[in-house]
């Protein structure tokens, strides 16, 4: 694997370790002027490697073109939202397989294990020591479970490679859920190592951060294992049950546990209010997010703010709109409370208060900009950049922070938090994990997907009085497995999580393929557009806007190549360097 650094000597390069390292996320001054000789003398030296593991590791999205996490369900391909600009190229069958690919990169993980070979030269306390070796174990499992997301089957590495190690350098692939069990083994030590978040410093990994993630990670592959069973994705005589089990018993652990809890229950318009802060310090319910800073020389802001706020250059689709239920708990096919999507207003009437928070409409309440003069949503973002422009209609609200000092200022800078981790997703993980393995019970539900619903005020989930929908999107499942799903789609919408969830289920074959993105109806802004405007916005038969109905390599909807397109192709100059690394993947 040719990305691994294969010089002789030491292998902690300071340089990179600590070039632009932010102090929101914990890094300290840069120094380039240290060897290796010099370090591991204190536990302030493993702070200060560890650090850049924060800088360079976890996603910042700070440039313009971007949406934050509340763009990730266009960006990387899903049934929730889409690109203006162009439709998905991944999910349209249309990659091939490249000479060389930057997600195949190992140097970080060279960072890590020469951490965790190196550590335990500094002469300290363990209670001084741990926190970090737990971070770093974080990191690594972080970094493999991409690398299993990506490419399935890949090489376990755990030690700072030499040019003497040839068998590890040039070693094979090992199999994905030899991979899943090293990941949560990590997780394990790990959690074993780091302080609980009461004795944790502010924005640092603790115990129960490092548990939502091995809740995160199981369910993954419990469902993953499960679904792609008996295909070319699978794995041999597993089911996934003992990753549900995991899934299921860390995130029950950390429920119980009572250090976390929802934000915002009964506060209007609370669900969106969650998205849009600044500042997460004395929330109960993120977990682990990124400070932004005004002051900082130069200021570290994000953009995402005031992109959303024209539109997002991304829209969210009729698919997504129409999962919300209505305010009585039942779907919207045959109930008398659905009013209908001829407009805005009737769209969200009567539905799920998640949906009018999630979308804007004309109702006075979407606030745009807090400024004189206020700006009020009233019209999508049909005119302008085709950056900025919404692609359905449906235009996203979720994520949008109004405040025009802190979040769009003149240097369109804005320092909305990151939210990276939160306490819903582990409610929903749990939720999952037991609906799959069979055991989920009305008292688990009241734990976990009551406490969501609560917070804006809709029924509760009730297994003995769940109806049939004839729009379930899985009709092959119980109908308590599509619920607990369409909690989980609505809940998390627009956070990035729609296309893992996609994969694990193994339901592109429902979901996506043939799949043509819809939103909403056109005529509803007759006479408020110029024509030729609305005409930019193709329609289909009843009326939908259709963006991509003109675009030949869409005429029959999404080719998801499904003997194919779940895993990501081993660049071809990786496997020329290393033939152990064979066979490709799947319909490579």
């Amino acid at each position: 694997m040719k990305n691994i650094n294969h010089a002789a000597g030491i292998f902690i390069c300071l340089v990179l370790l600590f070039t632009g390292c932010k102090k929101q996320i914990l890094d300290l001054t840069p120094q380039d002027k240290i060897t290796d000789a010099q370090f591991w003398k204190t536990s302030s030296d493993l702070q200060l490697y560890v650090n850049g593991f924060y800088s360079r590791m976890l996603p910042t999205y700070n440039g313009f073109n971007t949406l934050g996490i509340y763009g990730l369900d266009a960006d990387q391909g899903s049934d929730n939202m889409i690109l203006t600009s162009e439709y998905n190229r991944a999910i349209n069958g249309e990659r091939t397989v490249p000479a060389t690919d930057g997600a195949w990169s190992w140097s970080e993980l060279r960072n890590i294990n020469y951490f965790l070979a190196n550590y335990n030269r500094v002469q300290a306390a363990p209670a001084a020591v741990n926190p970090f070796v737990g971070e770093a174990l974080f990191f690594r499992a972080w970094f493999y479970f991409d690398k299993m997301k990506a490419y399935g089957d890949v090489p376990w590495i755990n030690i700072p490679l030499s040019v003497t190690d040839q068998d590890l350098i040039y070693g094979a692939r090992l199999k994905r859920n030899i991979i899943a069990d090293s990941i949560l083994n990590d997780l394990d030590r790990a959690i074993a190592l780091l302080p609980t978040k009461a004795l944790a410093q502010g924005q640092r990994i603790n115990k129960e951060i490092a548990m939502a993630f091995q809740s995160r990670i199981a369910l993954y592959e419990g469902a993953w294992e499960k679904y792609h069973a008996g295909t070319a994705f699978g794995v041999n005589g597993s089911d996934g049950k003992k990753y549900l089990e995991k899934a299921a018993a860390v995130s029950e652990a950390l429920i119980n546990s009572n250090v976390y809890q929802l934000d915002n229950t009964g506060v209007d318009f609370g669900y969106w209010k969650l998205f849009n802060q600044s500042d997460y310090s004395a929330s109960k319910e993120i977990m682990f997010w990124r400070k932004y800073s005004i002051t900082d020389n130069p200021a570290f802001g994000n953009n995402w703010v005031i992109t959303i706020k024209r539109g997002g250059g991304r829209g969210i689709t009729k698919n997504l709109v129409d999962t919300y239920l209505c305010t009585d708990g039942q779907p919207i096919s045959g109930n008398n409370l659905y009013s209908g999507d001829n407009s805005l207003l009737q769209v969200v009437a009567n539905r799920d208060p998640r949906l009018n928070q999630t979308i804007c409409t004309p109702d006075g309440k979407h606030t745009l900009l807090q400024s004189l003069p206020v700006e009020i949503f009233t019209l999508p973002g049909f005119t302008g950049a085709i950056s900025d422009k919404t692609a359905t209609g449906y235009q996203s609200y979720k994520g949008l922070n109004p405040d025009p000092v802190m979040q769009q200022n003149i240097s369109n800078i804005g320092y909305t938090g990151l939210i990276y981790f939160r306490y819903a997703e582990v409610l929903l993980n749990f939720a999952e994990a037991k609906a799959e393995l069979g055991t989920l019970t009305q008292a688990d539900i009241d734990k976990s997907i009551k406490k969501l619903r609560d917070r804006v005020g809709m029924p509760n989930l009730t297994i003995s009085a769940i109806k049939n929908d004839p729009n379930w999107e899985f009709p092959e499942l119980s109908g308590l497995i599509n619920e607990v799903r369409r909690e989980r789609r609505v809940e998390l919408a627009v956070e990035g999580f729609r296309k893992d969830d996609i994969f694990r289920w193994a339901s592109a074959n429902k979901l996506l393929v043939g799949w043509k993105p819809k939103g909403a109806k056109r005529d509803q802004w007759n006479g408020l557009f110029p024509a030729n405007v609305l005409n930019a916005y193709p329609v289909d038969a009843n009326g939908y806007i259709e963006l991509y109905q003109n675009i030949g390599a869409m005429s029959s909807g999404y080719k998801f190549n499904l003997n194919r397109d779940y895993l990501s192709p081993v660049p071809q100059n990786e496997l020329t360097l290393n033939p152990k690394l064979l066979p490709q993947n799947p319909g490579w």
